[in-house]
């Protein structure tokens, strides 16, 4: 169950949800809600099906999640990596503008790094 609650986080990350607002949808506080994420208080059926409807995704989403099979795409051809995306999961919009991101962080450290050479 612990993979699933860092799943949950890492949705809601991606999702650019706050801890706030899901506490909100599940009518708890946030510093209830913030225990749950942290793995202090169990997590129930109910409530993981909860928060899998506020992040829309599905439940098994969230217990099959593997960030490492989904982004790991530095021994693939395809250097975007959005073709591996679609592959492991469907192509999310989330998942694809994550990747983005981490591409544009990447050829930032290179143009760091050629001014510093």
């Amino acid at each position: 169950m612990q993979q699933a609650i860092d799943n949950i986080k890492k949705f809601r990350e991606l999702k650019d949800i706050t801890r706030e607002h899901i506490a909100s949808e599940l009518e708890m506080s946030v510093s209830g809600y913030s225990k749950l994420e942290r793995g202090e208080v169990e997590m129930t059926l109910s409530k993981l099906y909860r928060i899998a409807e506020v992040l829309e995704v599905s439940v098994a989403q969230i217990l099959n999640f593997d960030v490492n099979r989904v982004f790991n795409i530095s021994h693939n051809e395809n250097v975007n990596g959005v073709e591996v995306l679609e592959q492991h999961i469907g192509g999310d919009v989330y998942l694809k503008k994550y990747v983005q991101k981490l591409e544009e962080e990447v050829r930032e450290l290179r143009t760091e790094l050629r001014k510093q050479a």
